[in-house]
């Protein structure tokens, strides 16, 4: 009997790319130790991506890529392989993969082809969508095109993203505008403020757009289409893919230690690897179902993609305890790697609205029909 097929493994291009990925993933985990510095950004890896052909890996074929922003098994696997070895430059990446898919998706064809051959090009994506407090950033029509005024803040590749797709308003409360932005390295950003203990290594700042005039054609679809759903909130899977990485990085730390110290017979110990085993197998399992029933554009992929990202955090938070008990007073020492891990993991964590995330799936759960344990049995994760 021939062998069947797995409808979810990844495609022949993605397998390849993720291949190359693991080739360049040692030397990407080498270098994050020196880039914990205030306004550090991995452009060696982020380099070491495009030469390896990921960063026009998620774009399609018929645009020269590989297909992975639409391929869930291969996309989940290459995002945690990344925040495996990097937690910032997996935020990054996942930046670049979201800002890639947004201009597809919701772009002309021109638009799409040109976005395209800039990622062919290995210019450098990211999405930009937070606003200073009680600002907007500002999108006055001109002739021939807009201007925009105003800043974007917890911008992550602040300087340094070649690309950034922006959201902008002509007026408080309208629907947000997506915008693309060709921006010269080292402009407009300000990473001064950025003193988060963690992910320092992403080049997080403000941006300020303020008198930057671009033609017409830099407006990416209808205002509102990037606030869409499903995508808005189901593409969270693909930050919580990044922090599942970052767990098995702490787990690897963990046992790394017990190896070196000679403590792994104790059966504390034990106990204690086998729950972060635990915690990191069950983040990846949420983020494998996650990414299949998202990218299928399952009806109820926002409830369940909810409860995934809490998942992961809850893995996360009981990783990042058990870790810190295990080792001792060493975790929170340099050059321990698990003093920087934990702080990456806890500080990327942080991500918005997740009692809001909990209430919605929590509602989908109470209006659902049937019995609670066939809730999630219609999905393509496990058919």
């Amino acid at each position: 009997m021939a062998k069947r097929r797995n409808p979810h493994a990844p495609s022949h291009d993605a397998s390849r790319c993720l291949d190359a990925l693991r080739r360049i993933l040692p030397a990407i985990a080498a270098r994050a130790p020196a880039l914990d510095v205030d306004g550090a950004f991995p452009a060696e890896d982020v380099a070491a991506l495009g030469e390896a052909g990921l960063l026009a890996a998620p774009l399609p074929p018929e645009h020269g890529g590989a297909g992975l922003g639409t391929d869930p098994a291969a996309l989940a696997e290459a995002l945690r392989l990344v925040g495996r070895a990097s937690l910032p430059l997996g935020r990054l990446y996942e930046g670049h993969v979201n800002a890639l898919r947004l201009v597809l998706r919701h772009g002309d064809a021109a638009q799409a082809a040109a976005a395209a051959a800039d990622a062919r090009d290995g210019a450098f994506f990211g999405v930009w969508n937070t606003d200073v407090p009680g600002e907007i950033l500002g999108l006055e029509p001109r002739a021939g095109g807009i201007r925009l005024q105003g800043r974007k803040i917890l911008c992550s590749g602040a300087g340094r993203v070649d690309r950034a797709l922006v959201t902008a308003r002509a007026r408080p409360g309208d629907l947000p505008q997506m915008v693309l932005v060709p921006l010269p390295p080292g402009e407009r950003a300000d990473l001064a403020r950025w003193t988060a203990q963690g992910m320092r290594a992403s080049a997080t700042g403000a941006v300020d757009f303020t008198g930057l005039d671009l033609p017409a054609t830099a407006l990416i679809g209808p205002a509102g289409a990037y606030e869409a759903q499903p995508d808005f909130s189901a593409g969270a899977w693909r930050f919580a893919a990044v922090q599942a990485g970052g767990i098995e990085a702490l787990a690897e730390a963990l046992r790394d230690h017990l190896r070196r110290t000679e403590r792994g017979g104790d059966p504390y110990q034990a106990a204690r690897l086998g729950e972060v085993a635990t915690a990191a197998a069950g983040a990846r399992l949420w983020v494998e179902a996650a990414a299949v029933r998202a990218e299928a554009g399952a009806e109820d992929s926002v409830a369940f993609v909810n409860l995934a990202r809490l998942a992961v955090e809850r893995a996360a938070l009981e990783a990042l305890t058990l870790v810190q008990r295990s080792i001792g007073l060493t975790a929170f020492l340099r050059p321990h790697p698990a003093e920087r891990l934990s702080r990456d993991l806890a500080t990327y964590l942080r991500q918005p609205g997740p009692d809001r995330a909990l209430a919605s799936a929590a509602a989908h759960v109470l209006a659902a029909p049937g019995a609670f344990g066939d809730l999630w049995a219609a999905t393509g994760a496990g058919r």
